[in-house]
């Protein structure tokens, strides 16, 4: 059987699937380079204990929400009574429809409540834990920890495409576990269906000073720090002031480079006139000499 392959010119695709979810806030610069939570993506986010990665999230959400989008917070971890306080700081947050697969009744099946759930249609679900709620597939549906993370990527996937009753490209957000060294917990498929890793970090132990960047994203830029306090009553606050202040930095370091290689160019051309080497290649620039 020969096997198929595919040309991308080749390949149509709706352009809504191209659209993406705004937050209205500096993490939309973060998350795409066009701004948003683009759809039918997923994305893993880890971080520091404490540091703020449900409350991030959530704020996300409620955002996106307001903006249009149909969202849905799946938690494995809080229960009503933790998120009735989060709500008496965030009272956006209350307006989120609200999944608990713990506290479901007795004969009840999480897997099939959740299959059932994500089929009505979603733009952007959140899972808090990824790994807690799979192990609550896992031991109610008394399947092994590789099936039931299995189906939970099948699921994914399938609404990432728009098979669910609303034909919605599906965005998953993943609250996920890391070793103590530091290291993804996933197999290599939930690596392979990541389109973006998120990290929430504390900038040093016992210190209230915390950022958000990506170590790794398809749709955007890594490595640049959006520094956030949760100081604030009703929205997470973010120091917009000091990511612009980086970023021009960051653009500062990046010209300068650009002079310096244009200066080791020009010198090295003008090193080849004086000893007679050919100078074919030599740009017809005008020579510097010198970088002020």
């Amino acid at each position: 059987m020969a096997t198929e392959l595919i040309k991308i010119n080749d390949v149509k695709y709706d352009a809504e699937l191209f659209e993406a979810w705004e937050m209205r806030n500096p993490l939309d610069t973060l998350f795409s380079i066009d701004g948003g939570i683009p759809k039918a993506t997923n994305w893993m986010v880890v971080g520091d204990p404490g540091v703020g990665k449900s409350t991030v999230l959530l704020d996300s959400l409620a955002n996106c929400k307001a903006n249009g989008a149909k969202v849905l917070f799946v938690s494995g971890e809080m229960n009503q009574v933790d998120l009735y306080l989060y709500v008496q700081r965030f009272p956006k947050f209350g307006d989120i429809e609200i999944f608990f697969p713990q506290e479901l009744p007795e004969g009840e099946c999480p897997k099939q409540a959740l299959e059932e759930l994500l089929q009505q249609g979603w733009d952007i679900v959140l899972y808090d834990s990824f790994v807690e709620i799979q192990e609550i597939i896992r031991e109610v549906g008394g399947m092994s920890s590789k099936g039931s993370e299995k189906w939970m990527l099948d699921l994914m996937g399938k609404n990432n495409l728009g098979h669910n009753d609303t034909n919605s490209y599906t965005s998953f957000l993943n609250i996920q576990q890391v070793t103590k060294g530091g290291k993804f917990v996933g197999s290599n498929r939930l690596k392979h269906m990541t389109t973006g890793m998120m990290e929430i970090r504390f900038v040093e132990e016992n210190d209230d000073d915390r950022y958000i960047f990506f170590d790794k994203n398809r749709r955007g830029n890594v490595g640049k720090r959006m520094y956030f306090s949760l100081h604030s009553t009703g929205d997470v606050t973010y120091d917009i002031e000091r990511f612009n202040k980086a970023e021009k930095m960051h653009e500062m370091k990046v010209k300068e480079k650009e002079l310096l290689k244009s200066g080791e160019a020009s010198f090295e051309a003008l090193f080849k006139l004086e000893s007679g080497q050919d100078v074919k290649d030599v740009p017809s620039e005008p020579i510097i000499t010198g970088i002020s």
